[in-house]
């Protein structure tokens, strides 16, 4: 059991819970820091029926660009911050356990005794202690956190978090999110073992899960996900893809959908059949409820250029129209487009990325796949640069900027990120010699990284043809299968952040390294070390002593 304490601090903070036979729901701080049941922000009855705004520039159905104090759509959250809020606290609890999802039982470990909910990520916790985080919301929009302990989060330890503010189009209620994962009857960590062990091929999902639910693949157990609407409303839907290993296509049948955000970043809406998600991104959407009052089935299918999942076509939610009846849909779909590749968008809010430090800063990563012998069998792992990431848990990175310390051994794979507000700009590029293709999620810590360029075989050097201006920006992309990818971002956030396929196998395989950044300025951004050093020290008391499991890789 691990218990964590969270303290959120700013006026845009609303995480959000979701029960494995429940609709998802949000919760709010009240006046005293209560958590209360959200409620659809509205001016009245009127304002979802008639073209008036509401009467001042408040956050409305029809007036979602608004937020508060100067605050907007239009603000530039990485140049002016949100207005200061209160501080709001959650408690979370982790716990092994015993639960039946999707009509099959299996050992888990929920948090607060519910899947998915709120829980943790960093260095490991100790079992039977805790551990508390202050966060300070700077950005809005939709994201999720999970365990970083090896593939923990793969056994139930993950959750989503919604923090609100302005929307670039309008809409009557949010839904809240809708978390989609693929689903095993083994455990992840005997799983992560196999493929770390036994050779070059992932396990295939038995099944998926939509907001932690879902029937079994014969249909005489479990649940679907249901959500209800009313014709006439506008409902904002945050879709959020927390798989272990699945690029996701998601539809609603007979509905389109119009996409406000792409992972926490607002961009220019547009409107769309499908989506695309690849493991860690997230979309968020308005769907219009103007279809007959129906059952429609909300269909997250496995897109089969690069995943496979064992109920392939039957991982589904329900969209329920007031007035319906309780039979499942009878509707038919569109079929989406395949092929595992990012969505193009385009920010709200135009940035142009430093052309003339392209050059002179850009910076090579090699992604290389190996196979090596071991005494255990055979060793999978995915390089960066020759190097998988095996970070010894007893001395985290934070402990050699505490200590001084630049001899930074080789499997902690890290990489010195230097001047203030300097850009970073890095390559990441497959060996072409590889025996396999596959697309890999890049996922960035501490930053929304801006995407300059990607595409299939070896990147030619010509910067001309790469975006500077306002090119998409968030934080998870794809790496095309032996392919390159090109980002940049300003060393504007001092810390030690991670950067890693989502793919939670291949990072447990290796695929991960560090950005040290402006080291000579994190300590005094972190200020008081006592909870990194009492946690450290029951971390290592524990480890030290009799534990039942070894260690497999360092962690996501």
């Amino acid at each position: 059991m691990l218990g964590v304490r969270f303290l959120f601090y700013t006026a845009l903070v609303l995480p959000a819970l979701a029960g494995p036979a429940a609709l998802p729901f949000e919760v709010i701080a009240g006046e005293n820091g209560e958590l209360l049941a959200r409620q659809a922000t509205s001016t009245g009855a009127a304002a979802t029926s008639t073209r008036v705004p509401d009467s001042a520039c408040t956050n409305g159905p029809l007036t979602r660009a608004c937020w508060q104090s100067g605050f907007s759509i239009a603000t530039d959250f990485d140049a002016k911050l949100p207005p200061a809020g209160k501080v709001v606290e959650y408690n979370l609890e982790v716990t092994n356990t015993t639960m039946e999802i999707a009509g099959v039982s299996r050992m888990v470990q929920l948090v607060n005794n519910q899947y998915p909910g709120p829980t943790l990520t960093a260095s490991p916790i100790a079992p039977g202690q805790t551990k508390q985080y202050r966060i300070q919301c700077t950005q809005f929009g939709t994201t999720w956190y999970h365990s970083h302990h090896s593939i923990q989060y793969g056994e139930g330890v993950v959750g989503n978090i919604v923090i609100n503010g302005p929307a670039t189009s309008n809409y009557d209620v949010d839904l809240g999110p809708m978390a989609l994962t693929d689903w095993f009857y083994d455990t992840a960590f005997a799983l992560n073992y196999r493929v770390m062990h036994t050779g070059i091929q992932a396990p295939i999902p038995d099944n998926g899960l939509i907001n932690g639910t879902m029937k079994s693949p014969d249909g005489t157990k479990g649940s679907y996900n249901k959500v209800k609407v009313q014709k006439g409303k506008k409902y904002r839907i945050r879709f959020v893809n927390t798989s272990v290993n699945q690029h996701l296509v998601v539809t609603i049948d007979g509905h389109n959908m119009t996409v406000i955000a792409s992972d926490f970043v607002p961009i220019k809406p547009f409107t769309s059949q499908y989506l695309a998600l690849a493991t860690g991104q997230r979309y968020d959407v308005v769907v219009d409820a103007s279809q007959a009052a129906a059952n429609y089935w909300i269909r997250a299918d496995t897109d089969t250029a690069c995943s496979k999942n064992a109920n392939q076509g039957n991982v589904k939610a329900i969209l329920s129209y007031e007035g319906a009846n309780e039979a499942d849909p009878t509707t038919t779909g569109i079929t989406p487009p395949m092929g595992c590749a990012d969505m193009a968008v385009t920010p709200y809010v135009s940035n142009t990325v430093p052309q003339d430090q392209f050059s002179s800063a850009l910076q090579y990563l090699s992604m290389d796949f190996n196979v090596s012998q071991t005494v255990k069998g055979p060793l999978v792992q995915w390089l960066i640069n020759g190097s998988g990431i095996d970070v010894d848990w007893s001395r985290p990175t934070l402990q050699y900027v505490i200590d001084s310390d630049t001899n930074y051994t080789d499997d902690m794979n890290v990489f010195e990120v230097g001047e203030t507000n300097k850009w970073s700009f890095w390559i990441i590029q497959s060996v072409q010699s590889d025996p396999v293709e596959v697309p890999h999620p890049i996922h960035l810590h501490g930053h929304d990284f801006y995407i300059l360029g990607s595409g299939p075989g070896v990147w030619n050097g010509d910067s001309s043809g790469l975006k500077f201006v306002n090119p998409p920006r968030r934080d998870t992309a794809l790496l095309p299968g032996k392919g390159y990818l090109i980002l940049g971002f300003p060393a504007d956030n001092p810390g030690a952040w991670l950067m890693h396929c989502h793919i939670a196998w291949h990072v447990g395989q290796g695929f991960s390294l560090q950005f040290l950044e402006r080291k000579e300025d994190i300590l005094g951004t972190i200020g008081d070390l006592s909870s990194f050093n009492s946690g450290c020290d029951s971390w290592k008391k524990w480890w030290n002593g009799p534990h039942p499991y070894d260690k497999d890789d360092s962690g996501l």
